[in-house]
């Protein structure tokens, strides 16, 4: 029984159905560019809104009559879209024997906990990067039907490869949560609870900067929307903690696996 071929299989429909849904978010979200960009005016009341208005709805300090600051602004939605899908399908791989009632299966098997993990998560690992090259496409190709201006193909994949490490972060975050909970209903609901907590997190530090040492709290703070803009805010000194916090997610999630009774 090939594992990771099982649960490409099970989770391709859903696959499609997200990816389909990003695609026409995406054109839908840049089809709102021609309003914003259309006058002078737009820019005038944008710059007369309290800065803790934009920063909730995500505007922040971009010029978002551009092609480049629109992005960024909605770069913001697209990435709690992708993260959700990553949270919920972290917790759903690890939880779903629980919930389809096919834990048997598996303890027949020669098969090692570990060997079940590994290719269950690499299974997720995959839905995620086509999500996350869908993604990269279709914004790719949509802000070239609108922009007018400059060309922002790089900032859009630097803004992607920063998407792709949170998506890991709040995959293994998923997948250790359902490896501790043997609820399969509970393990979801948890997950998407912290994911939209530190979501929350991030719009409030986004408030006042005497909160920031609580962007340690969301992923969505780790990678600075200004700097990717601007062609930096990939560094290694983020890249490497937020993939260290991916390899203890992970390794949590076979600890608690392993110690877990299938059999129950």
């Amino acid at each position: 029984m090939n594992i990771f071929l099982r649960e490409l299989k099970a989770n391709r429909k859903a696959l499609i159905i997200w990816s389909i849904c990003m695609v026409l978010g995406v054109l839908s979200g840049m089809s709102k560019y021609t309003a914003y960009s259309s006058n002078g005016q737009n820019n005038a009341l944008f710059n007369s809104m309290p800065y803790s208005l934009k920063a909730l709805i995500g505007i922040g300090s971009f010029d978002v009559t551009k092609m480049s600051g629109y992005f960024a602004m909605l770069f913001l939605y697209i990435e709690l879209t992708v993260a959700i899908h990553a949270v919920l399908l972290g917790a759903g791989i690890i939880a779903k024997e629980e919930r389809d009632k096919t834990t048997e299966f598996l303890i027949v098997k020669p098969l090692s906990r570990t060997s079940i993990v590994t290719a269950k998560l690499f299974a997720a690992l995959v839905n995620i990067f086509v999500l996350n090259i869908v993604t990269l496409v279709s914004s790719v190709f949509m802000v070239a039907a609108y922009n007018k201006g400059a060309d922002i193909s790089g900032e859009i994949v630097r803004f992607m490869v920063s998407m792709f490490i949170v998506q890991l972060i709040f995959l293994s975050l998923g997948a250790a949560l359902a490896a501790f909970i043997r609820n399969p209903k509970a393990s979801g609901s948890l997950s998407a609870a912290v994911l939209l907590v530190s979501f929350v997190v991030s719009k409030i530090t986004d408030l006042t900067d005497r909160l920031n040492f609580l962007n340690l709290l969301s992923p969505f703070k780790y990678f600075s929307y200004k700097d990717l803009a601007a062609g930096s805010g990939l560094g290694i000194g983020i890249i490497i903690p937020s993939l260290l916090l991916v390899a203890v997610f992970s390794a949590l999630t076979y600890f608690f696996y392993r110690k877990r009774d299938l059999s129950v």
